[in-house]
């Protein structure tokens, strides 16, 4: 049975919800699922832009079918061919044998790697700039290489104003009845899913992303409908996203507050993560303060908290004279985000000795960030003389947030 819904003038959502899935890309973790999202374009020439994952073909092609309403396909828009944007092609292929594929030189060369040249007399190669008149709707081809793979492009809709966005602007979670993001982006916890989506997916992009923002900086976007999510129709929720986006493209933070990340074997250095955070609660700190326990957290939710906040401690604890594993793994991980211009600090736990502190910051270096304070050292269990410097820290900090303006 189909489910499909007219979202604008004869633009037709023909997308589906993935419930099932884990972890999106097998690493990141998706409570809620995923949606998929792909559209057809009725007009003269009618046209199908993007595919669905490959578990999902008899209800995406029923879909596809119903929007067509008995009409021919002409061509099919491939903007990003990652496999769960991809997988269906073929089908689609061989059930509209008079479509053309539509992509870029990269798009065929990424197609042949993953099926084979079997549609080759079929290809309909665009460039930067180039353009797709359907009759009332007309594409302009938008190349955006890394946004987040090397082929990805993006495709405006000169009459309406409507940017096809790819991968960008996306966001976790399946859809729950509501498409358009009016009725979500202030509740629950979808902007969370779109900020944990970008950073850890397109975060170390940052300056790609930009450069796609200077292609379309003189456009007029009335709508924006990306690859997963819910969609942008309206003038609040379009601009609502395009500054989330380019603040996170550009390493800003959204709002002041604090994220302390620590690893501890047996509770001493979680001990000093819990007394600097009462520390800065009591000295009347209203902005967000979170924790996270490296070993008990997926990264992407930590790593996205990061970047969010202005601030940032770093707990790290020696293990076999190094960095331990996990927090090595974290700080890695979120390192390759490009997290960069924060206000950091550190307390350290180093027990018999090692290298974790000097570790931590040689992985941060890159970053260009502000230190805090002075580095609160621990030996093994918090003791008196170590709540003093936690108290120090927490006021360095404290001072440190109260003063910054964005």
């Amino acid at each position: 049975m189909q489910n499909i819904r007219e979202i604008l003038d004869d633009i037709y959502y023909v997308g589906v919800n993935d419930r099932r899935i884990d972890r999106f890309e097998n690493m990141f973790p998706v409570e809620n699922g995923v949606s998929y999202s792909s559209y057809v374009i009725k007009d003269e020439k009618n046209i199908l832009l993007d595919s669905v994952e490959a578990g999902f073909t008899r209800q995406y092609l029923e879909n596809i079918e119903a929007a067509l309403d008995g009409e021919d396909l002409d061509y099919i828009v491939v903007h990003h061919m990652e496999p769960d944007h991809c997988r269906n092609i073929d089908f689609c292929m061989r059930k509209w044998p008079n479509a053309k594929l539509v992509g870029n030189a990269k798009t065929f060369k990424f197609y042949e790697q993953f099926y084979n040249d079997e549609f080759k007399d079929r290809y309909y190669e665009v460039k930067e700039g180039d353009e797709l008149n359907l009759g009332k709707h007309n594409l302009k081809f938008v190349m955006a290489p890394m946004v987040h793979w090397p082929e990805v492009m993006m495709s405006y809709e000169t009459n309406n104003k409507i940017l096809f966005s790819a991968d960008a602007f996306g966001s976790f979670n399946a859809i729950e009845g509501h498409l358009k993001a009016k009725n979500v982006m202030y509740k629950g916890d979808w902007l969370d899913q779109a900020r944990r989506y970008y950073i850890n997916i397109v975060g170390k992009f940052g300056k790609q992303v930009q450069a796609v923002f200077n292609k379309v900086s003189d456009l007029e976007i009335n709508a924006i409908l990306p690859l997963h999510g819910p969609v942008y129709d309206d003038p609040e929720s379009v601009a609502f996203i395009m500054d989330k986006y380019n603040k996170w493209s550009t390493y800003t933070p959204e709002e002041k507050g604090i994220v302390i990340v620590y690893s501890s074997m047996y509770g001493d250095t979680e001990q000093a993560a819990d007394i600097l955070a009462k520390e800065l609660a009591e000295l009347g700190l209203t902005e967000d303060i979170k924790i996270y326990d490296v070993s008990d957290v997926d990264p992407s939710y930590a790593i996205a908290e990061c970047h969010k906040y202005g601030n940032a401690v770093f707990a790290p604890i020696n293990y076999n004279s190094g960095l331990y594993y996990k927090m090595e793994a974290f700080l890695q991980e979120l390192a390759g985000t490009s997290y960069q211009n924060r206000h950091i600090s550190f307390l350290n736990n180093w027990s018999w000795g090692g290298t974790s502190l000097k570790t931590s910051k040689e992985i941060l270096d890159n970053g260009k960030h502000t230190y805090v304070g002075e580095d609160v050292l621990i030996n093994s269990s918090v003791k008196e003389e170590q709540v003093d410097q936690i108290k120090e820290l927490a006021k360095a900090i404290k001072e440190d947030i109260d003063s910054q303006e964005y």
